[in-house]
Protein backbone atom coordinates (compact mmCIF):
# COMPACT_ATOMS: atom_id res chain seq x y z
CA UNK A 1 0.00 0.00 0.00
CA UNK A 2 1.27 3.47 -0.84
CA UNK A 3 2.25 5.24 2.41
CA UNK A 4 -0.55 7.38 3.74
CA UNK A 5 -3.19 6.04 1.36
CA UNK A 6 -5.84 3.86 2.94
CA UNK A 7 -8.18 2.80 0.10
CA UNK A 8 -5.79 1.72 -2.66
CA UNK A 9 -7.55 -0.51 -5.20
CA UNK A 10 -11.01 -0.13 -3.68
CA UNK A 11 -14.19 0.84 -5.54
CA UNK A 12 -16.61 3.09 -3.66
CA UNK A 13 -20.14 4.34 -4.29
CA UNK A 14 -21.04 7.60 -2.52
CA UNK A 15 -24.60 8.91 -2.55
CA UNK A 16 -25.33 12.56 -1.89
CA UNK A 17 -21.88 13.12 -3.36
CA UNK A 18 -22.58 16.45 -5.05
CA UNK A 19 -22.32 18.62 -1.95
CA UNK A 20 -21.70 18.77 1.78
CA UNK A 21 -20.62 15.63 3.61
CA UNK A 22 -21.03 13.46 0.51
CA UNK A 23 -18.78 15.61 -1.66
CA UNK A 24 -16.05 15.77 1.00
CA UNK A 25 -16.26 12.03 1.55
CA UNK A 26 -15.87 11.44 -2.18
CA UNK A 27 -12.81 13.72 -2.21
CA UNK A 28 -11.20 11.90 0.71
CA UNK A 29 -11.94 8.46 -0.73
CA UNK A 30 -10.34 9.47 -4.02
CA UNK A 31 -7.38 11.12 -2.30
CA UNK A 32 -6.76 7.81 -0.53
CA UNK A 33 -6.74 5.80 -3.73
CA UNK A 34 -10.31 4.63 -4.28
CA UNK A 35 -12.20 4.75 -7.54
CA UNK A 36 -15.30 6.74 -6.60
CA UNK A 37 -18.74 6.63 -8.19
CA UNK A 38 -20.46 9.85 -7.10
CA UNK A 39 -24.25 9.66 -7.11
CA UNK A 40 -26.78 12.46 -6.68
CA UNK A 41 -29.68 14.26 -8.33
CA UNK A 42 -27.73 17.54 -8.53
CA UNK A 43 -26.01 16.77 -11.81
CA UNK A 44 -24.08 19.99 -12.31
CA UNK A 45 -22.66 19.99 -8.79
CA UNK A 46 -21.85 16.29 -9.00
CA UNK A 47 -19.96 16.70 -12.26
CA UNK A 48 -18.07 19.58 -10.65
CA UNK A 49 -16.90 17.34 -7.81
CA UNK A 50 -15.78 14.73 -10.34
CA UNK A 51 -13.80 17.36 -12.23
CA UNK A 52 -12.18 18.55 -9.01
CA UNK A 53 -11.14 15.01 -8.12
CA UNK A 54 -9.80 14.10 -11.54
CA UNK A 55 -7.86 17.35 -11.82
CA UNK A 56 -6.21 16.44 -8.51
CA UNK A 57 -5.16 13.08 -9.94
CA UNK A 58 -7.97 10.95 -8.52
CA UNK A 59 -10.42 8.62 -10.24
CA UNK A 60 -14.12 9.46 -10.13
CA UNK A 61 -17.25 9.42 -12.22
CA UNK A 62 -20.76 10.78 -11.80
CA UNK A 63 -24.05 8.90 -11.89
CA UNK A 64 -27.49 10.43 -11.57
CA UNK A 65 -29.36 8.42 -8.95
CA UNK A 66 -32.74 8.65 -7.26
CA UNK A 67 -32.04 6.73 -4.04
CA UNK A 68 -35.75 5.89 -3.77
CA UNK A 69 -35.69 3.88 -7.02
CA UNK A 70 -34.86 0.20 -6.63
CA UNK A 71 -34.51 -0.12 -10.39
CA UNK A 72 -31.84 2.59 -10.48
CA UNK A 73 -30.00 1.07 -7.53
CA UNK A 74 -29.90 -2.37 -9.12
CA UNK A 75 -28.58 -0.89 -12.36
CA UNK A 76 -25.95 1.16 -10.50
CA UNK A 77 -24.61 -1.82 -8.58
CA UNK A 78 -24.50 -4.00 -11.70
CA UNK A 79 -22.88 -1.34 -13.86
CA UNK A 80 -20.27 -0.49 -11.24
CA UNK A 81 -19.29 -4.12 -10.76
CA UNK A 82 -19.17 -4.74 -14.50
CA UNK A 83 -17.04 -1.66 -15.21
CA UNK A 84 -14.70 -1.78 -12.22
CA UNK A 85 -14.78 -5.48 -11.35
CA UNK A 86 -16.11 -5.11 -7.81
CA UNK A 87 -17.84 -2.96 -5.21
CA UNK A 88 -15.96 -2.58 -1.92
CA UNK A 89 -17.55 0.45 -0.25
CA UNK A 90 -20.97 2.06 -0.10
CA UNK A 91 -21.46 5.37 1.70
CA UNK A 92 -25.19 6.09 2.01
CA UNK A 93 -25.03 9.86 2.59
CA UNK A 94 -27.96 11.24 0.58
CA UNK A 95 -30.70 12.67 2.78
CA UNK A 96 -33.21 15.46 3.34
CA UNK A 97 -34.12 17.42 6.45
CA UNK A 98 -37.81 17.63 5.65
CA UNK A 99 -37.86 21.10 7.18
CA UNK A 100 -39.97 23.64 5.27
CA UNK A 101 -37.95 26.38 3.62
CA UNK A 102 -37.17 29.48 5.69
CA UNK A 103 -38.13 27.82 8.98
CA UNK A 104 -35.51 27.80 11.73
CA UNK A 105 -35.38 26.18 15.14
CA UNK A 106 -35.49 28.08 18.43
CA UNK A 107 -35.64 26.65 21.94
CA UNK A 108 -39.18 25.64 22.78
CA UNK A 109 -40.46 26.13 19.24
CA UNK A 110 -41.60 23.38 16.89
CA UNK A 111 -39.96 23.67 13.48
CA UNK A 112 -42.42 23.44 10.63
CA UNK A 113 -45.60 21.66 11.70
CA UNK A 114 -46.56 19.92 14.91
CA UNK A 115 -47.19 16.20 14.77
CA UNK A 116 -50.94 16.71 14.67
CA UNK A 117 -50.47 18.74 11.48
CA UNK A 118 -47.81 16.52 9.87
CA UNK A 119 -49.07 15.31 6.52
CA UNK A 120 -48.71 11.69 5.55
CA UNK A 121 -47.15 12.85 2.29
CA UNK A 122 -44.32 14.73 4.01
CA UNK A 123 -43.76 11.93 6.52
CA UNK A 124 -43.53 9.35 3.73
CA UNK A 125 -41.12 11.49 1.71
CA UNK A 126 -38.69 11.93 4.61
CA UNK A 127 -38.80 8.22 5.43
CA UNK A 128 -38.46 7.28 1.77
CA UNK A 129 -35.28 9.27 1.15
CA UNK A 130 -33.57 8.92 4.52
CA UNK A 131 -34.52 5.34 5.42
CA UNK A 132 -35.76 3.46 2.36
CA UNK A 133 -32.89 4.88 0.30
CA UNK A 134 -30.41 3.37 2.76
CA UNK A 135 -32.23 0.03 2.67
CA UNK A 136 -32.25 -0.07 -1.13
CA UNK A 137 -28.60 0.87 -1.42
CA UNK A 138 -27.51 -1.72 1.12
CA UNK A 139 -29.66 -4.44 -0.43
CA UNK A 140 -28.39 -3.68 -3.92
CA UNK A 141 -24.65 -3.86 -3.20
CA UNK A 142 -24.70 -6.96 -0.97
CA UNK A 143 -24.36 -9.51 -3.82
CA UNK A 144 -21.40 -7.64 -5.35
CA UNK A 145 -19.71 -7.35 -1.96
CA UNK A 146 -20.25 -11.07 -1.35
CA UNK A 147 -18.50 -11.79 -4.65
CA UNK A 148 -15.69 -9.41 -3.67
CA UNK A 149 -15.14 -11.27 -0.40
CA UNK A 150 -16.44 -8.49 1.83
CA UNK A 151 -16.98 -4.77 2.01
CA UNK A 152 -17.90 -1.76 4.10
CA UNK A 153 -21.29 -0.04 4.17
CA UNK A 154 -21.44 3.32 5.91
CA UNK A 155 -24.86 4.76 6.66
CA UNK A 156 -25.21 8.40 7.70
CA UNK A 157 -27.69 8.70 10.53
CA UNK A 158 -27.58 11.64 12.97
CA UNK A 159 -27.50 12.40 16.66
CA UNK A 160 -31.22 12.79 15.93
CA UNK A 161 -31.24 9.01 15.46
CA UNK A 162 -30.14 8.58 19.08
CA UNK A 163 -31.85 11.41 20.98
CA UNK A 164 -35.12 13.27 20.54
CA UNK A 165 -35.83 16.98 20.47
CA UNK A 166 -38.73 19.41 20.27
CA UNK A 167 -38.57 19.54 16.48
CA UNK A 168 -38.87 17.56 13.25
CA UNK A 169 -40.06 14.21 14.59
CA UNK A 170 -40.21 12.66 11.11
CA UNK A 171 -36.50 13.35 10.60
CA UNK A 172 -35.68 11.79 13.98
CA UNK A 173 -37.73 8.72 13.11
CA UNK A 174 -36.00 8.30 9.76
CA UNK A 175 -32.54 8.56 11.28
CA UNK A 176 -33.43 6.22 14.13
CA UNK A 177 -34.46 3.68 11.51
CA UNK A 178 -31.04 3.97 9.86
CA UNK A 179 -29.33 3.32 13.19
CA UNK A 180 -31.13 0.06 13.95
CA UNK A 181 -31.24 -1.09 10.34
CA UNK A 182 -27.44 -0.82 10.23
CA UNK A 183 -27.08 -3.08 13.26
CA UNK A 184 -29.41 -5.69 11.81
CA UNK A 185 -27.63 -5.71 8.45
CA UNK A 186 -24.27 -5.94 10.22
CA UNK A 187 -25.33 -9.08 12.05
CA UNK A 188 -26.82 -10.70 8.96
CA UNK A 189 -23.76 -10.21 6.76
CA UNK A 190 -20.87 -10.51 9.20
CA UNK A 191 -20.40 -14.06 7.90
CA UNK A 192 -19.58 -12.53 4.51
CA UNK A 193 -17.11 -10.02 5.99
CA UNK A 194 -19.46 -7.19 5.02
CA UNK A 195 -19.30 -4.52 7.71
CA UNK A 196 -22.21 -2.15 8.25
CA UNK A 197 -21.89 0.87 10.54
CA UNK A 198 -23.74 4.12 11.14
CA UNK A 199 -22.31 7.60 11.64
CA UNK A 200 -24.15 10.14 13.77
CA UNK A 201 -23.16 13.73 12.98
CA UNK A 202 -24.08 16.62 15.22
CA UNK A 203 -24.58 20.15 13.92
CA UNK A 204 -22.54 20.31 10.71
CA UNK A 205 -22.28 23.34 8.44
CA UNK A 206 -23.59 21.95 5.15
CA UNK A 207 -25.89 23.50 2.52
CA UNK A 208 -28.82 21.50 3.95
CA UNK A 209 -28.20 22.45 7.58
CA UNK A 210 -26.87 26.00 7.17
CA UNK A 211 -30.26 27.81 7.39
CA UNK A 212 -30.66 26.50 10.91
CA UNK A 213 -27.10 27.25 12.00
CA UNK A 214 -25.97 30.67 10.85
CA UNK A 215 -27.24 34.11 11.80
CA UNK A 216 -30.26 33.14 13.90
CA UNK A 217 -31.36 32.04 17.36
CA UNK A 218 -31.39 28.44 16.21
CA UNK A 219 -27.68 28.56 15.47
CA UNK A 220 -26.93 30.27 18.77
CA UNK A 221 -28.75 27.57 20.73
CA UNK A 222 -27.02 24.80 18.82
CA UNK A 223 -23.62 26.35 19.31
CA UNK A 224 -24.27 26.62 23.04
CA UNK A 225 -25.21 22.91 23.03
CA UNK A 226 -21.85 21.93 21.45
CA UNK A 227 -19.09 21.59 24.08
CA UNK A 228 -16.22 21.88 21.59
CA UNK A 229 -17.48 25.34 20.66
CA UNK A 230 -17.81 25.10 16.89
CA UNK A 231 -20.06 23.55 14.28
CA UNK A 232 -18.80 20.51 12.47
CA UNK A 233 -17.34 20.65 8.99
CA UNK A 234 -17.98 18.12 6.23
CA UNK A 235 -14.32 17.09 6.64
CA UNK A 236 -14.98 16.01 10.24
CA UNK A 237 -17.60 13.52 9.09
CA UNK A 238 -15.75 12.47 5.95
CA UNK A 239 -12.77 11.36 8.01
CA UNK A 240 -15.06 9.11 10.02
CA UNK A 241 -16.32 7.64 6.75
CA UNK A 242 -12.72 7.13 5.63
CA UNK A 243 -11.89 5.20 8.78
CA UNK A 244 -14.92 2.91 8.49
CA UNK A 245 -14.23 2.34 4.79
CA UNK A 246 -10.61 1.37 5.41
CA UNK A 247 -9.13 -1.94 6.49
CA UNK A 248 -8.15 -0.25 9.75
CA UNK A 249 -11.79 -0.78 10.77
CA UNK A 250 -11.73 -4.48 9.86
CA UNK A 251 -13.14 -5.46 13.29
CA UNK A 252 -15.78 -2.74 13.44
CA UNK A 253 -19.35 -3.58 12.51
CA UNK A 254 -22.77 -2.75 13.90
CA UNK A 255 -21.24 0.28 15.59
CA UNK A 256 -22.41 3.87 16.03
CA UNK A 257 -19.74 6.48 15.39
CA UNK A 258 -20.89 9.74 16.98
CA UNK A 259 -19.14 12.85 15.61
CA UNK A 260 -20.91 15.76 17.26
CA UNK A 261 -18.51 17.98 19.17
CA UNK A 262 -19.77 16.49 22.42
CA UNK A 263 -23.48 17.32 22.14
CA UNK A 264 -24.94 14.03 23.36
CA UNK A 265 -22.24 13.50 25.98
CA UNK A 266 -24.04 16.04 28.17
Amino acid sequence: MEPGKRLIGKVAIVTGGASGIGAETARQFARHGATVVICDVQDELGLGVVQEITEAGGVAEYRALDVCSEEQWVALAADTEQKHGKVNILANIAGISGRPANVTVSPGVITGVELKDQTLESWNRIMEVNSTGVFLGTKSVIPAMQRAGGGSIINISSICGIIGSFANAAYHASKGAVRIFSKSAAIQYAKDQIRVNSIHPGFVDTPMARPGLLGNESGKARMEATPLGRFGKPYDIAMGCLYLASDEAAWVTGAELVIDGGVIAK
